[in-house]
Order: C-alpha cells, then structure tokens, then sequence
C-alpha cells in the first residue's frame, strides 16, 4: 500500500471519511474566523484612532454637539470608541450636571458590555474547536481500529497487510484531529489578547471621558459655591 494522501483516502470507510470531513469543516471555520476577526479589529482599532484626532479638537473646546456630530458619522461605524463616545454624549447632553455623571458611566458601562460582545464574536467557534478536535479525531482512531481488527478477521492472520489500512486510517485521524485542535486554541489565544488590549483601551477612554464631563461641569459648581 502506499501511503499517499489520495491512497489513504482511497482506503478509508465512510465513517473515517466523514470523522475527516468533519474536522476539515472545523478548520475552515477557524480559518474564517481568523480572517473576519482579524479585518474586524483592524477597522476597529484604525477608525477609533483617526475619530481620536477627528474629535480631540471638539472636545477640548467643550462643544459636546460637534463631538456627537462627529462620532456619529457612518465611517465610524465600526468604532468602539466611536460607539463609548455616542453613548456617553447623548446622556451627558440630556443631563449636564452632577446626577449626569452616573448615567454616564452607566451609559458607557452598557456600550463597553455590547462591543466587548460583538469584538468576541466567533471566539466560542476557535474555542470549541481546540477543546473538541481531539476527541472528534480520538473517534475517527477508535474507528480506524476496529477497520483494523476487522482486517485481521477477514485475513486470518495478524500480518501488516491485514491491518495497515486501518492503522493509517486511526493515524491520519488523530494526527488531523490534533492539528486543528492545536490551530483553534492558538487562534483563541491570539485573539483573545488582542481583545483584551482592545477593552483596556475602552477602560480608558471611558475613564478619560467621565473626567471630561466632570471638567465641563467645574465652572457651574464653582460659580454655584460662590
């Protein structure tokens, strides 16, 4: 027998076959993820720095009105920050005072909760597929051993010719179930830090904006003391 990838197919049961196909289907759907999510957090980081430098200007000037303007036009639509500063603007603009403040952490509280979900979008696919792949290929082994043993009765005899179809069959399975596992939970892991450096800028932009509101409000509460 030659143990080419077209002759170990070629001697594979349907069963095997389908235990292949099925983790065939689990890398590609990894490999799909990776690629969305990656264009996903590139146009996310990408957007909310330019909207950073877009909106810096208003801000500074305390033109809340201009600032919203800004977050909210469609190319930013992809933004987080985009997405904190909206939230945050339309509560401190429907009550700028002091009880403001706390619907404003509130509000951004809710945004970072949405976008945290929608950045982690397609991560429980990578995560299934590295925690199952083993055991959907340790189910294409067990299979390719019983092809084996089943072999051996036909032949009735233990030769290597008898079992060598299903030994690769138990082989290959293994080896492909290992392989996607291993790309699944690299992926995982890959994506899962660069959305955790994501929130952490979140934190800080929400941070920095509940500062800003209360700065906006410092000359009232002065003038009010007096």
């Amino acid at each position: 027998m030659s143990f080419t990838p077209q002759q170990l197919w070629a001697s594979t049961g349907w069963p095997v076959r389908f235990v292949i196909l099925v983790m065939i289907v689990m890398a590609i759907g990894c490999v799909y993820v990776a690629i969305e999510r990656t264009i996903r957090l590139q146009k996310a980081r990408a957007q909310s720095r330019d909207l950073a430098e877009k909106v810096s200007p208003a801000l500074l000037a305390g033109d809340s009105a201009t600032a919203l303007q800004i977050a909210s036009r469609e190319e930013y639509k992809e933004s987080y920050f985009a997405a904190l500063l909206t939230g945050g603007l339309k509560e401190f603009s429907a009550r700028p005072d002091a009880y403001g403040i706390g619907s404003v952490e509130r509000a951004l509280e809710r945004v970072q909760i949405s976008e945290s979900e929608r950045l982690r979008k397609g991560l429980n696919i990578l995560a299934t597929t590295g925690s199952t792949a083993p055991f959907v290929g340790l189910v294409g082994t067990i299979l390719g051993i019983i092809n084996a043993f089943a072999g051996m009765a036909e032949s009735g005899s233990g030769g290597l010719a008898a079992v060598s179809a299903g030994i690769a069959e138990a082989l290959i399975t293994t080896a492909i179930g290992i392989a996607v596992a291993i790309m699944g939970v690299w992926l995982f892991n890959y994506f899962t830090y660069r959305i955790d450096q994501i929130t952490n800028d979140m934190t800080m932009s929400m941070q920095e904006f509940v500062d800003w509101c209360e700065k906006q409000l410092w000359p009232a509460l002065q003038r009010k003391g007096a």
